[in-house]
């Protein structure tokens, strides 16, 4: 089975099997396992902020930057298909008490601008804005790049008005390799910053929340109330390590795949797709029902998922081969046939 559903669905690799069977552990609670300890290290440097805390999900992970830049009653401004405010089962409602302003955009970035105008008169009785949150890249519409210029004028203005600005980086690595520049270039002016190593990076567990010493401190409380404190935790960070060596440069072939699988999806009749930046495609089916599609793909022993009855997403990454990709697009044409 070809499984183009999420690049959530990576399986470890047997040499990141053995470099987690072989960690050196700790108990973490104390912050005593040497494994993590080097990760968080080293993910505070690549994102050029002061320390680093190992979060086991990515939602949780945003979730703990909310509630610290957060109180209750306050708004938190987002794009409104971003992670948070669609998939994370109203958690910034539920753990913090605050909502969402969703801006809508068409490529999953907002502006300065954008925020500028959605701001209310200052009035005691109207909630405040104290966090924006942004999405790079932008699961939902096609793992689109937040441009960089628009993500520091925000940053900029964010400044000035005394609001903090956390960055949903979940695939951010997909967008340095895709933009070919560091990491930390895309990070480092963000007040906190998430990003996950369960997806492109094909480690099994974990995300890191990277920000100041005093935030990561005021985290550490935060991700123990929430249960996200672990012990032995140099197994899941060894993986992580692993995924840092060995699997950043090559997101660049799942790029290439996603390429490829769009180009064929656009010479299709009853298909409209917008050419993938990194490795999701979400594309348009106008002369069959979304299920109906799936449903058919699944009977050519390929996975993908129904995004609305009418558009469906599919994700290159680590276990997708040229050959999968190149199989997948045959399958597909006998689909439409």
């Amino acid at each position: 089975m070809i499984d183009f559903r999420s690049d959530t669905v990576t399986r470890p690799t047997p040499a990141m099997r053995r470099a987690m069977a072989e960690a050196e552990v700790g108990d973490d609670f104390f912050g005593e396992d040497p494994t993590m300890n080097k990760l968080q290290e080293r993910c505070a440097e690549l994102t050029g902020h002061e320390a680093a805390l190992f979060m086991p999900t990515g939602s949780m992970g945003n979730e703990v930057a909310i509630n610290i830049h957060t109180m209750p009653g306050n708004e938190v401004i987002m794009e409104e298909d971003s992670h948070p405010n669609n998939y994370e089962l109203s958690g910034m409602a539920t753990f913090s008490g605050v909502l969402a302003r969703a801006i809508p955009s068409e490529h999953g970035w907002i502006t300065a601008e954008q925020i500028q105008s959605s701001m209310r008169p200052k009035a005691y009785y109207l909630p405040r804005p104290t966090l924006v949150v942004l999405e790079n890249t932008h699961n939902m519409k096609g793992g689109t790049i937040y441009p960089q210029p628009e993500a520091e004028r925000i940053i900029h203005w964010a400044r000035s008005e005394k609001i903090p600005v956390h960055l949903d980086g979940a695939r951010i690595f997909n967008a340095a390799v895709a933009l070919d520049k560091p990491v930390k270039e895309l990070t480092r002016n963000f007040d906190s910053v998430m990003f996950t190593f369960s997806k492109g990076l094909g480690a099994p567990v974990g995300s890191m929340l990277a920000g100041k010493s005093e935030f990561i401190e005021k985290a550490r409380i935060a991700r123990k109330r929430l249960g996200g404190g672990m012990r032995q935790t140099g197994i899941l960070a060894a993986a992580c390590l692993y995924a840092l060596d060995h699997h950043v440069e090559r997101l660049a072939e799942d790029h290439a795949n996603a390429k490829k699988l769009a180009s064929a999806l656009a010479n299709l009749d009853g298909v409209r797709v917008t050419p993938p930046e990194t490795n999701i495609i979400i594309f348009e089916l106008t002369q069959m029902p979304a299920p109906e599609f799936i449903k058919r793909l699944k009977e050519e022993n390929i996975l993908a998922v129904i995004i609305s009855q009418s558009k469906a997403r599919m994700v290159t990454h680590l276990d997708v081969s040229v050959r999968d990709v190149e199989y997948s697009i045959k399958a597909i044409q006998k689909i439409f046939q």
